[in-house]
């Protein structure tokens, strides 16, 4: 590694979303943004696989997530498009699956998403 070089967080990267109440599947650009990670809305296809575009491409979907060690990684905040409503985050990271948990007060509801690139 070079001097100075910085490390890609293991979360960084392209993950597919699990289909949504509307049946489109998205891929989610999870890269830094300052000292903690994002996630923007990069792609969106229908059940097919057919590419299609939406209000929600290039939507920053969540912000401010830090790792808090061991894949795991929270503090940040989701917005849930299909609610119009943001809500905690926190996201397990294990192997090429990402468990996105999202709390508003004491109700969660999360997804798997896998790793694209």
């Amino acid at each position: 590694m070079l001097a100075g070089a910085v490390q890609a967080d293991p979360a960084e990267g392209v993950w597919r979303t699990q289909p949504d109440r509307k049946a489109l599947i998205s891929h989610i650009k999870i890269a830094p943004c300052a000292a903690k990670l994002c996630g923007h809305v990069v792609a969106i296809f229908d059940k097919a696989g057919t590419p299609v575009t939406t209000k929600n491409l290039g939507l920053k979907l969540f912000w401010d997530m830090v790792p808090h060690g061991s894949g795991n990684y929270g503090g940040g905040t989701v917005y849930l498009p299909l609610l119009d409503v943001t809500a905690a985050a926190s996201m397990k990271l294990s192997g090429n699956s990402l468990t996105v948990t999202a709390c508003k007060g004491p109700v969660c509801d999360g997804q798997v998403w896998t790793r694209v690139k």
